[in-house]
């Protein structure tokens, strides 16, 4: 807890916590009091109050997204306090709520940047129709991030640098007792078989414009990838054949080439999912969202492709 990088996460965390309480008030106000068609006193200070959590909201996003990658950052260093741990991995898992943090925080990710979808599509038109379903939406945001702020407290105050912790070698192993050691034990041919599958059904989706079929397939993508990138791609890149950490990708060892992989993931998957939303409320911008979806994508599954490719070519065998 006296960790410079946890106190700075936790400041920030908590206050972006109070601008979310402030806005989730004054959307509760809008939600129960809004009509668009009143020219009352009470409708005008309404709506200046909607441009307040606007803001608000846009800024919590954009300063969440750096600092969910300074998250990583901070469990990587606390590694090196705790016995046992050789990366964020041992750090995640040093306590019950590591990795229900680590799940909330994602989920946060893209339900923010959906609401930014859906409050910027509002704003551009001049009717503004969707005020009161996005500050509803907002309402269910809220207790989330609430979760997500508690959680992050109660891990880093439940962390005991004097109890020894697993090691990433020992959590993603075939020999473990979990989903992930589960797909690890797939064979290869099912593994890459379900990741390339589904790549090729979001471009099917991406070039006939079937937003529906895109936002359902990114969804898969995000499980589908990462899972492979732990029991297959992961192993190109270290070059280790029982080697399946998904957090050591983040070390300097390895070039730094989880950050990559894990921003284009992410924003190619939110991008197919925001797209759909936005043909749903009539934006002519779905199409540009499913390219720019489909590009991320694809930068992603060169990435991780090239490393068993590039092994193959050097050595003539593969792991």
């Amino acid at each position: 807890m006296l960790s410079p990088d946890v106190i700075a996460n936790l400041m920030l965390e908590s206050l972006l916590l109070i601008f979310a309480f402030l806005a989730f008030m004054i959307a509760w106000q809008i939600v129960l009091k809004w009509d668009r068609e009143a020219t009352t006193p009470l409708q005008y200070r309404l709506e200046k109050r909607a441009y307040l959590v606007a803001t608000i909201a846009e800024f919590i996003f954009w300063l969440k997204l750096p600092l969910f990658f300074y998250f990583i950052y901070t469990l990587d260093n606390l590694s090196n306090l705790l016995p046992g741990a050789m990366c964020a991995a041992g750090v995640t898992t040093a306590t019950v709520y590591g990795i229900w943090l680590f799940m909330v925080k994602i989920l946060n990710l893209y339900l923010f940047g959906l609401w930014i979808v859906l409050n910027r599509i509002d704003r551009s038109r001049p009717d503004t129709p969707w005020t009161k379903p996005k500050f509803l939406f907002y309402l269910l945001i809220f207790p989330l991030f609430a979760l997500e702020v508690g959680l992050e407290y109660l891990h880093f105050s439940g962390i005991n640098p004097h109890v020894i912790v697993s090691c990433c070698g020992t959590l993603f192993s075939a020999a473990a007792q979990s989903s992930v050691a589960m797909a690890i034990r797939l064979p290869v041919v099912w593994q890459l078989g379900l990741f390339y599958g589904l790549f090729l059904l979001i471009i099917l989706a991406a070039v006939r414009g079937w937003s529906l079929l895109a936002a359902v397939g990114n969804a898969l993508f995000v499980p589908v990838s990462i899972l492979s990138l732990i029991a297959f791609f992961s192993t190109y890149v270290y070059e280790l054949p029982h080697h399946h950490c998904p957090f050591c990708l983040l070390q300097r060892d390895y070039h730094d080439i989880g950050y990559l992989l894990y921003a284009t993931l992410f924003a190619g998957t939110f991008f197919g999912i925001a797209a759909h939303l936005a043909r749903r409320l009539g934006d002519g911008r779905w199409r540009k969202w499913l390219h720019w979806s489909l590009l991320a994508d694809t930068v992603y599954l060169l990435l991780v492709s090239y490393y068993p490719i590039s092994f193959y070519i050097k050595n003539g065998v593969w792991l």
